[in-house]
C-alpha cells in the first residue's frame, strides 16, 4: 500500500454547536466533501475522532468508506490526532488533513504526493512562512517517530513534530495558485459566516 489519508475530524465547534465534521454543506458532510477528493488518491482512509460517541457518529455517516478511530490521548491536539493516525496507517506516505476544508484541491493533494518520494514531508507554505501542516504529505515512518518525539517530550504542537524531521519540501502557495488560483483549498470552515460563505462559494462554482 502506497497513500493513506488520515483526516482529523475529532473538534467540536462552539460556534457551529456540533461536531464539523458532520455540518452539512450542499447535502453532504463536510468530511466527505474531503472524502470525495481523497478517494482516488489513496488506497485507505482513517478518521480519527475525540472520542467513542464521535467515533459512532461518524462511523454511521461514513460506513465503509473510512476506518474511524479514537484519539490515542484524551488531549485536544492536532498532534495527538495525527499520532494516532499515523499508527495505523499503512501507507508509505499519508496526507493529513483537517475535516472542515471543503474545497481542498484534489490537483494541489495529487502534487504533494508526487512531490514526497525521498522527502520526509511536502508541506504547503505561504509568503510569511505561515505552513499548513493538515494539508501536508508525510512519509509515514518519518512522521509517526517525529510525532512520538515530540509528544515524549510534551510537545503538542504539530511544529513541534515538523521540527523532527529532515528534508521536508516546503512548496510555495505562488506555485499553488497555478492549479487553485483562489486557493480555496486552505478555506475552512470555523463559523456560520464561513459555511455561509462556503455555500455561495459552490453557488458561484456550479454557475459557471
Amino acid at each position: 500500500m502506497d497513500r493513506s489519508a488520515i483526516i482529523l475530524a475529532g473538534g467540536f465547534s462552539s460556534r457551529l454547536g456540533e461536531d464539523k465534521g458532520l455540518i452539512t454543506l450542499a447535502k453532504k458532510p463536510l468530511l466527505k466533501h474531503v472524502l470525495d477528493a481523497t478517494k482516488i488518491l489513496t488506497d485507505e482512509t482513517v478518521v480519527v475522532t475525540s472520542s467513542e460517541d464521535q467515533a459512532a457518529k461518524y462511523a454511521k455517516a461514513l460506513g465503509s468508506a473510512a476506518q474511524v478511530l479514537v484519539d490515542l490521548e484524551n488531549i485536544q491536539s492536532p498532534l495527538i490526532g495525527a499520532l494516532t493516525g499515523l499508527r495505523v496507517a499503512r501507507g508509505k506516505y499519508s496526507i493529513l488533513l483537517s475535516c472542515d476544508i471543503p474545497f481542498v484541491s484534489r490537483d494541489i493533494l495529487s502534487l504533494l504526493f508526487d512531490l514526497c518520494p525521498g522527502r520526509s514531508a511536502t508541506i504547503p507554505r505561504w509568503p510569511n512562512g505561515f505552513v499548513e501542516p493538515l494539508q501536508a504529505v508525510y512519509c509515514t515512518r518519518l512522521a509517526l517517530d517525529a510525532a512520538q518525539n515530540a509528544f515524549s517530550k510534551e510537545k503538542l504542537d504539530m511544529r513541534a513534530m515538523i521540527g523532527g524531521l529532515k528534508g521536508v519540501r516546503y512548496v510555495s502557495t505562488l506555485v499553488l495558485r497555478q492549479l487553485d488560483p483562489e486557493l480555496r483549498s486552505f478555506f475552512n470552515v470555523n463559523s456560520v459566516s464561513d459555511l455561509r460563505k462556503a455555500e455561495s462559494i459552490l453557488e458561484r462554482l456550479n454557475k459557471r
